[in-house]
């Protein structure tokens, strides 16, 4: 019965712990990781505060744009054009190479029905894929439960102050830090001789000694993200705001057997109601020489076929600027997926600017979940209904 009643409280247990900064178990295997049948890493960065898209992608041929943009659209002599329709922000040659390269798709017009116009609203929905639901589990957490029964060690990581509800999950427990030199198991003072003393709970019932395991597990965590990192270096140029990609490539450089990494802008960084342009250039530019830095990296250490990153934001601004030079919250937007495996190109229909909504907002012409389901089904090759709730028509990205 106690062997019982720990399996039964096992998955609370790694709830409380982590609730004291405890993760339960990285694993630093290179060679195990080597051989595994599936190496495909999913990294997902979220550009939070709701990017422009279309001072990010800007369609430099549409007179509708420049009418609704008098002093913020950027003229077409200054964008990064790709083709006779649309050019990137000036600051973002990565991306633009990386679409040359082959190595980026776009899809136009993401979004849901009924769009909220509020961050945490927007954001709790694309974190769980489910809208005005209340989900309580993350898509990504969602995705490690199916295809990682096994609950492999340090699956599931997430890189930030605070865990994401994208890597909610009911069985895994995500790894998250923030800055890896400091990341270390944190408690009360009247937990720290358990924590730091496993060999305490001899002796004791199963649930403590199950307890005892995982504080173990927990200290060697630790210690193995800083390992990563103090042994990682790169010649690669990650630009000013690495974005913690970085991180995610010392992770993959040390052969840890993640598979899924979440990263992200920080405080709404992109909520860009006033002064856009130059704070939104700045941001891009940093979001685009990160990512293809990351790229790059990847390439560097060999890993390339094995990585794709999806860029996203939880809405769009509005078509028209305001009068404070800048834009306020809007709907449909772009996604960005990123990497050798993926078949570059636009993907979906752009929505046009001459049709907008009550609010002046792009009507969205793709519902966000397909590109979910095309990373689900196409890269991570496991079927996405159940996972997503409903049967979204991915895109072909992948070859």
């Amino acid at each position: 019965m106690e062997h019982a009643h720990a399996n039964a409280n096992r998955r609370d247990l790694l709830r409380a712990l982590g609730a004291l900064g405890i993760s339960a178990g990285l694993s630093m295997q290179p060679a195990q990781a080597a051989a595994r049948g599936d190496k495909r890493i999913l990294v997902v960065v979220e550009m939070s505060g709701a990017n422009d898209g279309l001072n990010t992608l800007v369609p430099y041929t549409d007179d509708a744009y420049y009418r609704l943009r008098p002093r913020i659209g950027l003229h077409a002599d200054k964008v990064r054009k790709i083709d006779d329709r649309f050019g990137f922000n000036p600051g973002m040659l990565g991306f633009e190479r990386l679409y040359k390269d082959g190595k980026m798709a776009i899809v136009h017009g993401c979004g849901y029905p009924q769009q909220s116009l509020s961050h945490f609203q927007s954001m709790a929905y694309w974190h769980t894929a489910v809208p005005r639901a209340g989900e309580r589990y993350g898509w990504l957490g969602r995705v490690a439960d199916a295809i990682d029964p096994k609950l492999t060690p340090n699956f599931l990581v997430n890189i930030d102050e605070r865990q994401s509800l994208a890597v909610q999950a009911e069985h895994h427990v995500p790894v998250v830090f923030d800055d890896p030199e400091r990341f270390a198991r944190k408690g009360l003072l009247q937990s720290r001789q358990l924590l730091d003393n496993p060999s305490a709970g001899e002796g004791a019932n199963a649930s403590h000694a199950y307890l005892d395991t995982v504080a173990a597990s927990a200290r060697q965590a630790s210690q193995l993200v800083r390992a990563a990192w103090d042994s990682y270096n790169t010649p690669v140029d990650y630009g000013i705001r690495p974005l913690d990609l970085n991180k995610v490539a010392a992770m993959i450089n040390a052969g840890l057997t993640s598979q899924l990494f979440y990263v992200s802008f920080r405080h709404n960084a992109f909520d860009t109601h006033v002064q856009q342009n130059e704070q939104l250039g700045r941001l891009l530019s940093y979001a685009s020489d990160a990512i293809s830095g990351f790229i790059k990296d990847m390439e560097r250490i060999g890993r390339a076929d094995d990585v794709t990153v999806l860029v996203f934001s939880e809405f769009g601004r509005r078509v028209a600027e305001n009068t404070s030079l800048g834009t306020d919250h809007g709907t449909a937007n772009h996604m960005y997926v990123i990497g050798k495996p993926v078949k570059g190109g636009h993907y979906g229909d752009p929505p046009p600017l001459t049709d907008l909504d009550e609010g002046g907002n792009l009507k969205f012409t793709t519902d966000f979940r397909r590109v979910y389901a095309s990373l689900i089904e196409g890269w991570l090759k496991h079927d996405s209904e159940m996972l997503l709730g409903g049967n979204f028509t991915s895109f072909p990205l992948f070859g």
